[in-house]
């Protein structure tokens, strides 16, 4: 699983397109059946399961600065992450 995050409107979802070959038809906002790029993780009320998440192939979420579970969760999710991107202004940083 690859973690994307960045600030609201950074571009993550065209840096998932492009740089991942992330096609627009497996991006869900939505966690179920199929889903195998999930963006908006932040939004999720329930907050899925860390184990769920790590069977994706990428997960994009909203950096937040409030709320210690969104937070948390990231933070489990960047620790067993293949790969870990921030992205900033359109541009990827590989953090991990």
């Amino acid at each position: 699983m690859i973690l994307i995050v960045g600030g609201l409107g950074a571009g993550k979802r065209d840096f998932a397109r492009r740089e991942l070959g992330v096609r627009e038809e497996e991006l869900s906002p939505v966690l179920g059946p199929g889903t195998q790029v999930l963006y908006d993780l932040h939004a999720l009320d329930p907050l899925p399961d860390l184990e769920e998440l790590m069977g994706l192939r990428a997960v994009i979420c909203n950096e937040v600065g409030c709320g210690l579970v969104p937070i948390r969760l990231c933070c489990q999710l960047a620790e067993r992450a293949e790969a870990v991107y921030r992205i900033s202004c359109g541009l990827a940083i590989r953090l991990k």
